[in-house]
């Protein structure tokens, strides 16, 4: 089961579409939710723009290729849901919301490992931000 995490807390998955290989989802148009591999070449990622919803593995907590997909979904337009899913630690969180995923998605195992106080404690992801205090 997993379990969603958000400024708010942990919630529960309320997704109920299919999700598509990128592959898939830009021969139909983008019209499924779409898995990406953290792998998945950025020249493709403007051709996902209107999908859905995009999900982003994170296959290890020390992979960060993740958050440069999510980043450059973002500045090519992308307005959809952005979910980043697997090995996203509660001190990664900030570092998620601020390259444009809206939420993570962790297993039960992991929600036990780090409850939601961990994953709250880092929910005002705006605050404390060391590029907003040297552009300001």
């Amino acid at each position: 089961m997993s379990i969603i995490v958000t400024d708010t807390g942990f919630a529960k998955d309320d997704w109920t579409g299919p999700f598509h290989d990128a592959q898939q989802a830009v021969a139909n148009d983008c019209a499924y939710a779409v898995d990406l591999a953290p792998d998945t070449d950025p020249a493709t990622l403007a051709r996902l723009i209107n999908a859905p919803m995009i999900r982003v593995d994170f296959p290890s907590f020390a992979d960060g290729r993740g958050f440069s997909l999510a980043a450059i979904l973002r500045r090519a337009g992308y307005k959809g849901r952005l979910r980043a899913r697997g090995h996203v630690l509660a001190d990664q969180y900030a570092m998620a919301r601020r390259s444009g995923f809206d939420e993570v998605e962790i297993d039960d195992a992991m929600a036990a490992r780090q409850p939601q106080d961990q994953w709250l404690a880092r929910a005002d992801w705006q605050q404390n931000h060391y590029q907003a205090r040297l552009r300001g």
